[in-house]
């Protein structure tokens, strides 16, 4: 992300006037990236330059976009779960399998915080913004975003998501004990990164899909409340920006609560209803479907959703995107006629307000 482009995702993420097309933003990562670039994972992991060369040609391939954290240090969903004791299996072509360790309920208890600065792969990460920050910035460019998995998210790899969901049931008591570990996991970890990066941060993104697998009750007690610690953990003026693209159907309307600005959310809400539940009390990002239209879709399909968004919005604060992240198979020619769409659709508005 170079900085001006961070300056107008920061005015959209607090709902401030903002001049131009409304901002279009993709969160970006492990999935996409090595394909695009034509490198093997396993480098794009464990080599610097490789991981720093990607990042940079998706930048400069796409000046019209903003890749979103932008030069996000991680080993696919494996950073904070590597930490805790669970198996990585890395390969040439794809991401890395995490493997949930097989922990007993009865035991949670016994489970002790990691180290976010030493232990497991949050070090590698760690280790490539310490070794190349200088490179990125005298390219031009900033990090300004910090990334972690929520809290819930976090916990799956010790349970496995369907035993978590039966703990939180069946011994809701062990369940709130683990995610208080993860959330103190998925704030320090949050925190590491942007102590080796300095004060170029004012942003974190928050991954927590399973947040959207429970009921509106489970909500207010199992997510509710730690992902609210999570936003309340940083400076008021940060940009705090959600990620959800399971259903939120269930917690939508509460969302705002937690003082995070931004959501990022799924197919399942369409976007009349995001608008008519937040309110204007979060920036909506979305809401074009990555898979039915970013990887099948043709550049017309893509345009004309991403017109339909923009359109069903109105005046509700909005930056441009996948309803998730950019997942394989995403075609450059579908990114860039959204991108495109944003563009046409602030002249069209503009020339019709003269």
């Amino acid at each position: 992300m170079r900085p001006e482009q961070w300056q107008r995702f920061k005015a959209a993420a607090k709902r401030q006037p903002l001049e131009g097309p409304v901002p279009v933003a993709f969160i970006v990562d492990c999935p996409w990236i090595p394909p695009y670039c034509g490198v093997r994972h396993r480098d794009y992991f464990f080599d610097p330059d490789t991981w720093f060369r990607c990042h940079l040609r998706v930048i400069q391939d796409f000046p019209e976009v903003i890749w979103f954290p932008s030069w996000w240090s991680e080993v696919g969903m494996g950073a904070e779960p590597s930490a805790l004791g669970a198996r990585l299996r890395f390969h040439d072509d794809r991401v890395p399998d995490v493997e949930a360790l097989p922990v007993a309920v009865e035991r949670l208890h016994e489970a002790t915080a990691p180290d976010a600065v030493h232990d497991g792969f949050m070090a590698l990460c760690l280790y490539r913004y310490e070794k190349l920050k200088h490179r990125i910035a005298e390219a031009g460019c900033c990090v300004p975003v910090v990334a972690a998995r929520g809290p819930l998210t976090i916990a799956s790899f010790v349970r496995g998501v369907t035993q978590l969901m039966e703990d939180i049931i069946d011994h809701p008591e062990q369940t709130l004990q683990l995610l208080e570990l993860t959330t103190r996991l998925g704030i320090q970890w949050l925190q590491a990164q942007a102590q080796v990066l300095g004060e170029q941060v004012e942003g974190i993104l928050v991954l927590d899909d399973l947040a959207g697998f429970i009921g509106r009750r489970h909500y207010l007690q199992f997510a509710h409340p730690f992902l609210k610690r999570y936003a309340e953990a940083f400076p008021p003026h940060w940009v705090k920006v959600f990620h959800n693209d399971a259903s939120v159907k269930a917690c939508l309307d509460l969302l705002p609560d937690t003082g995070f600005d931004v959501l990022n959310w799924g197919v399942e809400t369409p976007m009349a209803e995001a608008c008519q539940r937040i309110q204007g009390r979060m920036t909506l990002m979305g809401n074009v479907p990555p898979l039915d239209l970013g990887v099948r879709g043709t550049p017309e399909a893509n345009y004309a959703a991403a017109w339909q968004a923009l359109e069903t919005a109105g005046d509700h604060p909005l930056i441009l995107s996948f309803a998730g992240a950019t997942t394989t198979g995403v075609s450059p020619e579908n990114i860039r006629a959204i991108a495109r769409a944003a563009q046409d659709f602030y002249h069209q508005r503009r020339s019709r307000a003269v």
